[in-house]
């Protein structure tokens, strides 16, 4: 039962994403009949910690021992988190926590302080995405999902950027006491009660122009022709390639295949489309080469994890769907 929690602390930490688990852990709610943690600020690095804000500072009476007794710990983001030496002994800390059977939860950033103390190897993660690539560049044995809100790889639980925090101690409060108590937490932080992991994170992401040696050519003729059905062996044509050949030099310059880079990149400008234009889904679906709005919704809600409709309400409001 998840009863204590901390939230461990490094020099140039992020106010918001620490205010995000003292907000759902850190607050009496039992005049609501909702649960009470034994609940701590950390630090790791002495009693008085200065934030990413100029002139805000964190101050606490506790110390990494106190994390030994923790159900949950807590790493929310901070400054410099990615390119710096962590305190041996709050690796350590988090080690021996897991170990035990307690659970450690990463907010963006946070999740490097983990990857140091290896609590990432051959697990699935995320974090957000610009901070991705540089995540697998550090920790090449972690197995990263960029695009998602948060991964439960119990007992490491990932989160990416900022509200997606929320999210995440939503879902670790859902799993030990219910979905009443979250949703009641929830209700009082003003926020949606559940928004599931796999929901992609809502990356600006431009179409790509490859770098790739003997295919640059066609992917970026196949990038102005989304709306035109092509095969395999029309391709390696373009590419005076046998379709054996383009086929496995695709694979090999980007990772992917043919019909999964372009299904992609139509998703990918798509999404463009539904945050800057006034353009029908049906219109829409049309340019990018999807033919229908069904078949655009379905695509889009299988890598995005929302529909169109409701994407283009995120970005350009209730009106514009």
């Amino acid at each position: 039962m998840l009863r204590n929690v901390a939230v461990a602390l490094l020099d140039g930490v992020h106010p918001f994403e620490l205010g995000v688990v003292c907000e759902v852990f850190g607050l009496d709610r039992s005049d609501e009949g909702l649960p009470v943690y034994d609940f701590a600020v950390v630090s790791a690095e002495g009693p008085a910690l200065r934030t990413h804000v100029p002139g805000f500072t964190v101050s606490t009476p506790y110390g990494l021992d106190r994390l030994d007794e923790a159900d949950l710990i807590a790493v929310p983001a901070g400054s410099d988190y990615i390119g710096r030496d962590y305190p041996d002994e709050l690796l350590d800390a988090l080690v021996r926590a897991t170990d035990r059977g307690a659970r450690v939860l990463s907010v963006c950033s946070g999740v490097f302080v983990l990857g140091a103390a290896g609590l990432l190897d051959g697990r699935r993660c995320t974090v957000h995405w610009r901070q991705a690539d540089e995540l697998a560049r550090r920790y090449p044995r972690a197995i990263i999902e960029p695009d998602v809100l948060y991964v439960d790889e119990d007992p490491v639980i990932t989160s990416a950027g900022t509200a997606s925090g929320v999210d995440a101690c939503l879902h670790i409060v859902r799993k030990e006491q219910g979905p009443e108590v979250a949703n009641k937490i929830a209700r009082r932080m003003v926020v949606p009660p559940h928004r599931d992991g796999g929901q992609a994170q809502y990356i600006e992401r431009p179409l790509p122009r490859s770098q790739c040696d003997t295919v640059g050519e066609v992917l970026a003729w196949m990038e102005g022709h989304l709306d035109e059905e092509v095969t395999v062996e029309q391709l390696a044509i373009r590419a005076h390639m046998s379709p054996r050949t383009f086929a496995r030099r695709f694979q090999q310059e980007t990772g992917t295949t043919p019909y999964r880079w372009i299904l992609r990149q139509r998703v990918l400008l798509a999404q463009r489309l539904l945050e800057a234009t006034d353009e029908t889904v049906d219109a829409i679906a049309a340019r990018t080469g999807f033919g229908t709005a069904a078949a655009l919704r379905h695509q889009f809600v299988r890598s995005i994890g929302t529909t169109p409709n409701a994407y283009r309400r995120t970005f350009r409001g209730p009106e514009a769907a």
